[in-house]
């Protein structure tokens, strides 16, 4: 089986590589993903990361890829196997950031930087303010004051030879000439400064992924940084070892779009797509030379057609009730994320609005007309706008035209602003701060940093105010916050999501789609079970105070998270559901948090957890309800497997997803899985497992009819109950079916004679019930056998 590397995939299949699932673990693995259907693997980063990382998004040497996944040598290796069953090979790349490890010497330019200073070439790889802490950078390492941890540095020699510094797992460079100093001078002599951890938050002069100190910022933007930390990638490309890519996090970049240019020429314009959130009615900017998204906006319009609207409204009065959140506090979803917002903006990135504001000054004192704008007001004006901000980031740039969408967003978001002043001249900072923002003022170094880390900065506090924050904080349906999520709008009508498929059709056709990722905060199968309750809104009321008498939480918001995603994994385990309860109230951060942990309250949580969800009482009563829900869940899971396998776009599936997969937040997601052994799966597993195959084969043998030349067609149910049938057609000559909410349609009484009218006088096979049907077809006929129909035309040279 040949591939064209020229072509887009026809699916991608998420490996998720690290030490104990290595290129040789992946090797192993590809017979049965040929056969499965996908055209490619989908890898996780390959380049050298932190020993023992389980993910490979903290690269310390783009130039190697990991010995730990077996090398170079390795990945070729994998190749070489891949292409031998026809299948290609996508990397997922981190251009935004890379690790500050311990000992420091494993990532060779922030050694350099460490023992240089800014005189070191590779001084240009990372964004560092050297204005500030006396022209050193701020190494928050220490586990207390430096004068309590004085005692704990010691001097010692490195690799090389070199004089170095140990303090712990850290080994730090010393700079030449300095080594014969005593500690203190010594210390105080080197271009870094060992600092408590605890002063990243406001004293950090160099910029990091989100709010992870460990992870140091990358200059891509700088052409010879690109060349440096793209060249390895690049070779893997030019050899056929690898063809495609996925971007990590574009919207950390200072300019997005010039990175995805240079990236697009230096790979001659391979199959890449980029990990762009959209939010709301947010497009992907058009001229990004990109295929598409890496698919989170697909998984929340499948999400939502799942989900019942009117349900969803009751699941929410109900959760309001029982546990009585403050509306800020997650009783209403638009005061609960501009809280997390305040306080993300003023206390995670209290570094980053630093910055920004220093940055600002230096501005209005550049210019006389900008003078007189006090810090405090620049502060607040910056904090005002950004927590107002609706999406990621815009995409200005100074000598650039800005687009109509950005401009429309920064004055939304200025004139809310101007109401935390009460001096209507003092406000007059708002439009100053959206200009500079908007790249107006200017085409000077300062002008273009304070563009730059103004989008930065947007970028960081969206996804820790939302992903991290506020989704943990309003909890009323758990599978409606995940990556890209509207929670307070959890549904989607079967119209638009055809108009969204439509429209991906039509723009970006090879872009990717996703259900379940290494981020996704619940599996797609965990989010189906979930996403039922929605259906049964009553009866999960009345469970939970059923539950909450018999089994006491130590607050109802984490009872009703604990029982959701003990729902959710569909198994009474500690050890797996405690981690997830806890990691969720720490980013909610109401009782306790990652960096103030509140023990006995964490200890409370933990037991109630094991009694509660894990016990017996509490194992027996969701066993009960799922079984109760068990038509709803089928076909939510089924439903929502096939549409993402079917509809525009290039499905990515992430491993051990074509059976069932039931994973929570990571590290949960990440766990290394059993090599895939059919005989293993039964029930609900087998039939995702045949539907699974069935689609991707469809996929890989006929990719003219699902990418770019294909079409997506709606197909429009007739009758009382059409509204629970979303179904499409082709490239004419396939037909999905699915059943939505048939939770609600049991209760309804079934279809009730709703027909569906296939196109044409020809009959058509289903590929997974058997059969052929004709024209007009009764539901309750073609879905007699499951809630889903894959039907392809049958023609007298296709059997």
């Amino acid at each position: 089986m040949k591939r064209d590397i020229c072509s887009p995939p026809t699916a991608t299949y998420r490996l998720q590589l690290q030490p104990a699932f290595p290129f040789a673990a992946a090797g192993r693995a590809v017979p049965h993903l040929a056969a499965l259907g996908v055209s490619h693997l989908h890898l996780s980063p390959v380049l050298e990361a932190v020993p023992g990382s389980t993910h490979g998004y903290d690269v310390v040497d783009h130039t190697a890829v990991r010995a730990e996944l077996g090398g170079e040598e390795g990945l070729r290796a994998l190749s070489r196997t891949a292409r031998a069953h026809g299948l290609g090979l996508v990397l997922d790349i981190v251009p935004n950031h890379m690790a500050v490890p311990a000992p420091e010497h494993l990532n060779g330019p922030l050694w350099q930087v460490l023992r240089d200073g800014p005189a070191s070439p590779c001084a240009r790889w990372f964004d560092i303010d050297w204005s500030e802490h006396g022209g050193k950078v701020l190494l928050p390492v220490l586990a207390g004051r430096l004068g309590a941890e004085l005692a704990r540095f010691r001097t010692g020699e490195g690799p090389g030879g070199e004089a170095v510094l140990h303090y712990g797992d850290h080994v730090l460079p010393v700079r030449p000439g300095t080594e014969r100093l005593p500690l203190p001078e010594l210390l105080d002599a080197q271009w870094y400064r060992p600092a408590w951890w605890r002063l990243a938050r406001t004293e950090l002069n160099y910029r990091r992924f989100f709010t992870i100190a460990e992870l140091i910022a990358v200059r891509v933007e700088d052409p010879e940084v690109f060349a440096a930390t793209h060249a390895k990638v690049l070779q893997l490309l030019r050899e056929d070892v690898v063809d495609g890519l996925r971007v990590d996090h574009p919207d950390g970049l200072a300019d997005p779009p010039g990175y995805l240019r240079r990236l697009h020429e230096a790979t001659g314009g391979r199959w890449t797509v980029v990990e762009k959130i959209l939010s709301g009615d947010e497009r992907l900017p058009a001229g990004w030379p990109v295929a598409g998204t890496t698919g989170y906006d697909a998984l929340r319009d499948l999400d939502g057609l799942f989900t019942d609207p009117q349900g969803a409204a009751a699941l929410t009065a109900a959760y309001r009730a029982f546990t009585g959140a403050p509306a800020d506090r997650g009783g209403d979803w638009p005061a609960t994320l501009r809280r997390a917002a305040y306080r993300v903006v003023t206390h995670e990135l209290a570094t980053e609005v630093g910055r920004l504001v220093r940055t600002a000054a230096r501005l209005c004192e550049a210019a006389h007309p900008l003078r007189d704008h006090a810090p405090w007001a620049l502060r607040t004006a910056l904090c005002e706008i950004l927590v107002r901000l609706p999406v990621y980031r815009p995409y200005a740039a100074p000598g650039r035209p800005v687009a109509p969408s950005d401009a429309a967003l920064l004055d939304e978001a200025a004139q809310g602003a101007r109401t935390a002043f009460a001096v209507p001249e003092e406000a007059e900072v708002v439009e100053l701060v959206r200009d500079a923002a908007l790249g107006r003022l200017g085409d000077g170094p300062d002008q273009r940093d304070f563009c730059a880390r103004f989008a930065q900065t947007a970028s960081a506090l969206r996804a820790k105010s939302v992903e991290d924050t506020a989704f943990y904080r309003y909890a009323p349906l758990l599978s409606a916050t995940e990556v890209g999520a509207a929670p307070d709008r959890p549904a989607l009508a079967p119209a638009d999501f055809h108009a969204h498929c439509a429209r991906r059709q039509r723009r970006w056709p090879a872009g990717g789609t996703v259900l379940s990722t290494h981020d996704t905060k619940r599996s797609a199968d965990a989010r189906a079970r979930i996403a039922a309750l929605s259906e049964y809104p009553g009866r999960w009321a009345e469970l939970m105070d059923r539950l909450w008498a018999e089994v006491p939480a130590p607050d109802p918001h984490v009872a009703w998270v604990a029982w959701q995603n003990a729902v959710g994994l569909g198994v009474p385990d500690a050890a797996r559901l405690v981690p997830a309860v806890l990691k969720g109230a720490r980013e909610a951060a109401l009782l306790t948090t990652w960096t103030e942990p509140d023990a006995a309250y964490e200890a409370a949580v933990e037991a109630f957890v094991t009694a509660g969800p894990c016990g017996a009482v509490g194992s027996e009563a969701l066993a009960a309800f799922a079984e109760e829900a068990g038509e709803a869940i089928r076909a939510n899971t089924l439903g929502a497997a096939l549409l993402h396998l079917t509809m525009p776009g290039v499905p990515d599936v992430y491993m051990g997803t074509e059976g069932i997969y039931r994973a929570l937040v990571d590290p949960d997601n990440r766990r290394v899985l059993p090599e895939a052994r059919e005989a293993t799966y039964d029930g609900l597993s087998c039939e995702k497992l045949r539907l699974t195959r069935a689609a991707l084969r469809l996929r890989r043998e006929r990719p003219e009819w699902f990418g770019e030349g294909g079409s997506y067609v709606p197909l429009c149910a007739a009758g009382a109950r059409a509204e629970h049938a979303v179904a499409f057609v082709r490239g004419g000559e396939v037909v999905v079916v699915a059943t939505r909410l048939a939770g609600r349609l049991a209760q309804a009484g079934g279809w009730h004679g709703t027909v569906l009218e296939l196109p044409g006088d020809h009959a058509w096979g289903d590929l997974l019930g058997g059969g052929e049907w004709r024209r007009q077809v009764a539901l309750a006929e073609l879905l007699r056998e499951g809630p889903v129909a894959l039907l392809v035309r049958v023609s007298a040279d296709r059997p």
